[in-house]
């Protein structure tokens, strides 16, 4: 029996979405200032290529997150494919078929769709996410700069946002069951936290084996902090 028509149209929503999430948009902006990306795409393309497009760059990302929901509910597509629609779209930008598999971290994607796809748990993540920013900031906002130093923010390097967005995600299948959401959100919630861990666990991690470092180590920083052991910042 062969599938019928909705089910190939599920399917080619979620393969879209992961296209999607998986095009270089923050490569072809570098091009227009002849710049390769190396390391951290959004930082090497704020300072290497302008702070217009790394603006550009950031607003493309939560315009990725958010057409695939858009657009399953606009096409009249169910909850459940809505919601797979929106993990392709991350999962494409962590894992680009046009970059061997080795794309971005899904940070920003992700909270954009989760904007869409569950407005009230994203709610709760967004103020988590505030309050580490805030923790962050203050401390380089009240110290004096280095001697030297281009920045008029000094302050020592902080750890609290990226563990700020680890709980993020962490509420978000929490907060989803806690406001009755559907369990196809729950789920997805849950499947996103996952995959943002993994993420972080496995990016760059054949570089921080090679540093000779206690794999557990190595793990836990990369888990808590999103951190790769070989850059480490003390």
């Amino acid at each position: 029996m062969l599938p019928d028509i909705d089910m190939w149209s599920d399917a080619a929503l979620i393969l879209a979405s992961y296209l999607l999430g998986a095009a270089p948009h923050l490569v072809l902006l570098a091009r227009l200032r002849h710049v390769k990306l190396n390391g951290d795409f959004h930082q090497d393309l704020w300072n290497r290529a302008g702070k217009t497009l790394g603006i550009m760059g950031v607003l493309g990302e939560f315009a990725k997150g958010v057409i695939p929901v858009l657009a399953a509910r606009w096409l009249g597509f169910g909850p459940v494919t809505a919601a797979l629609a929106g993990l392709a779209v991350v999962i494409g930008q962590m894992w680009p078929v046009f970059n061997r598999f080795d794309g971005e971290k899904g940070n920003s994607v992700a909270i954009a769709m989760v904007a869409v796809l569950a407005p009230r748990p994203a709610l709760i993540a967004i103020i988590i996410l505030i309050v580490a920013l805030i923790i962050r900031i203050i401390p380089r906002l009240t110290a004096k700069p280095a001697a030297g130093s281009r920045t008029i923010i000094g302050g020592a390097y902080s750890r609290t946002f990226p563990l700020g967005m680890a709980l993020c995600f962490l509420s978000l299948p929490v907060s989803s069951w806690y406001f009755h959401q559907p369990p196809e959100i729950v789920w997805s919630m849950a499947a996103l936290f996952v995959l943002i861990m993994v993420r972080r666990l496995t990016a760059g991690l054949r570089d921080d084996l090679k540093t000779g470092q206690d794999i557990k180590s190595i793990l836990i920083k990369r888990l808590l902090y999103d951190r790769a052991t070989a850059t480490w910042r003390q």
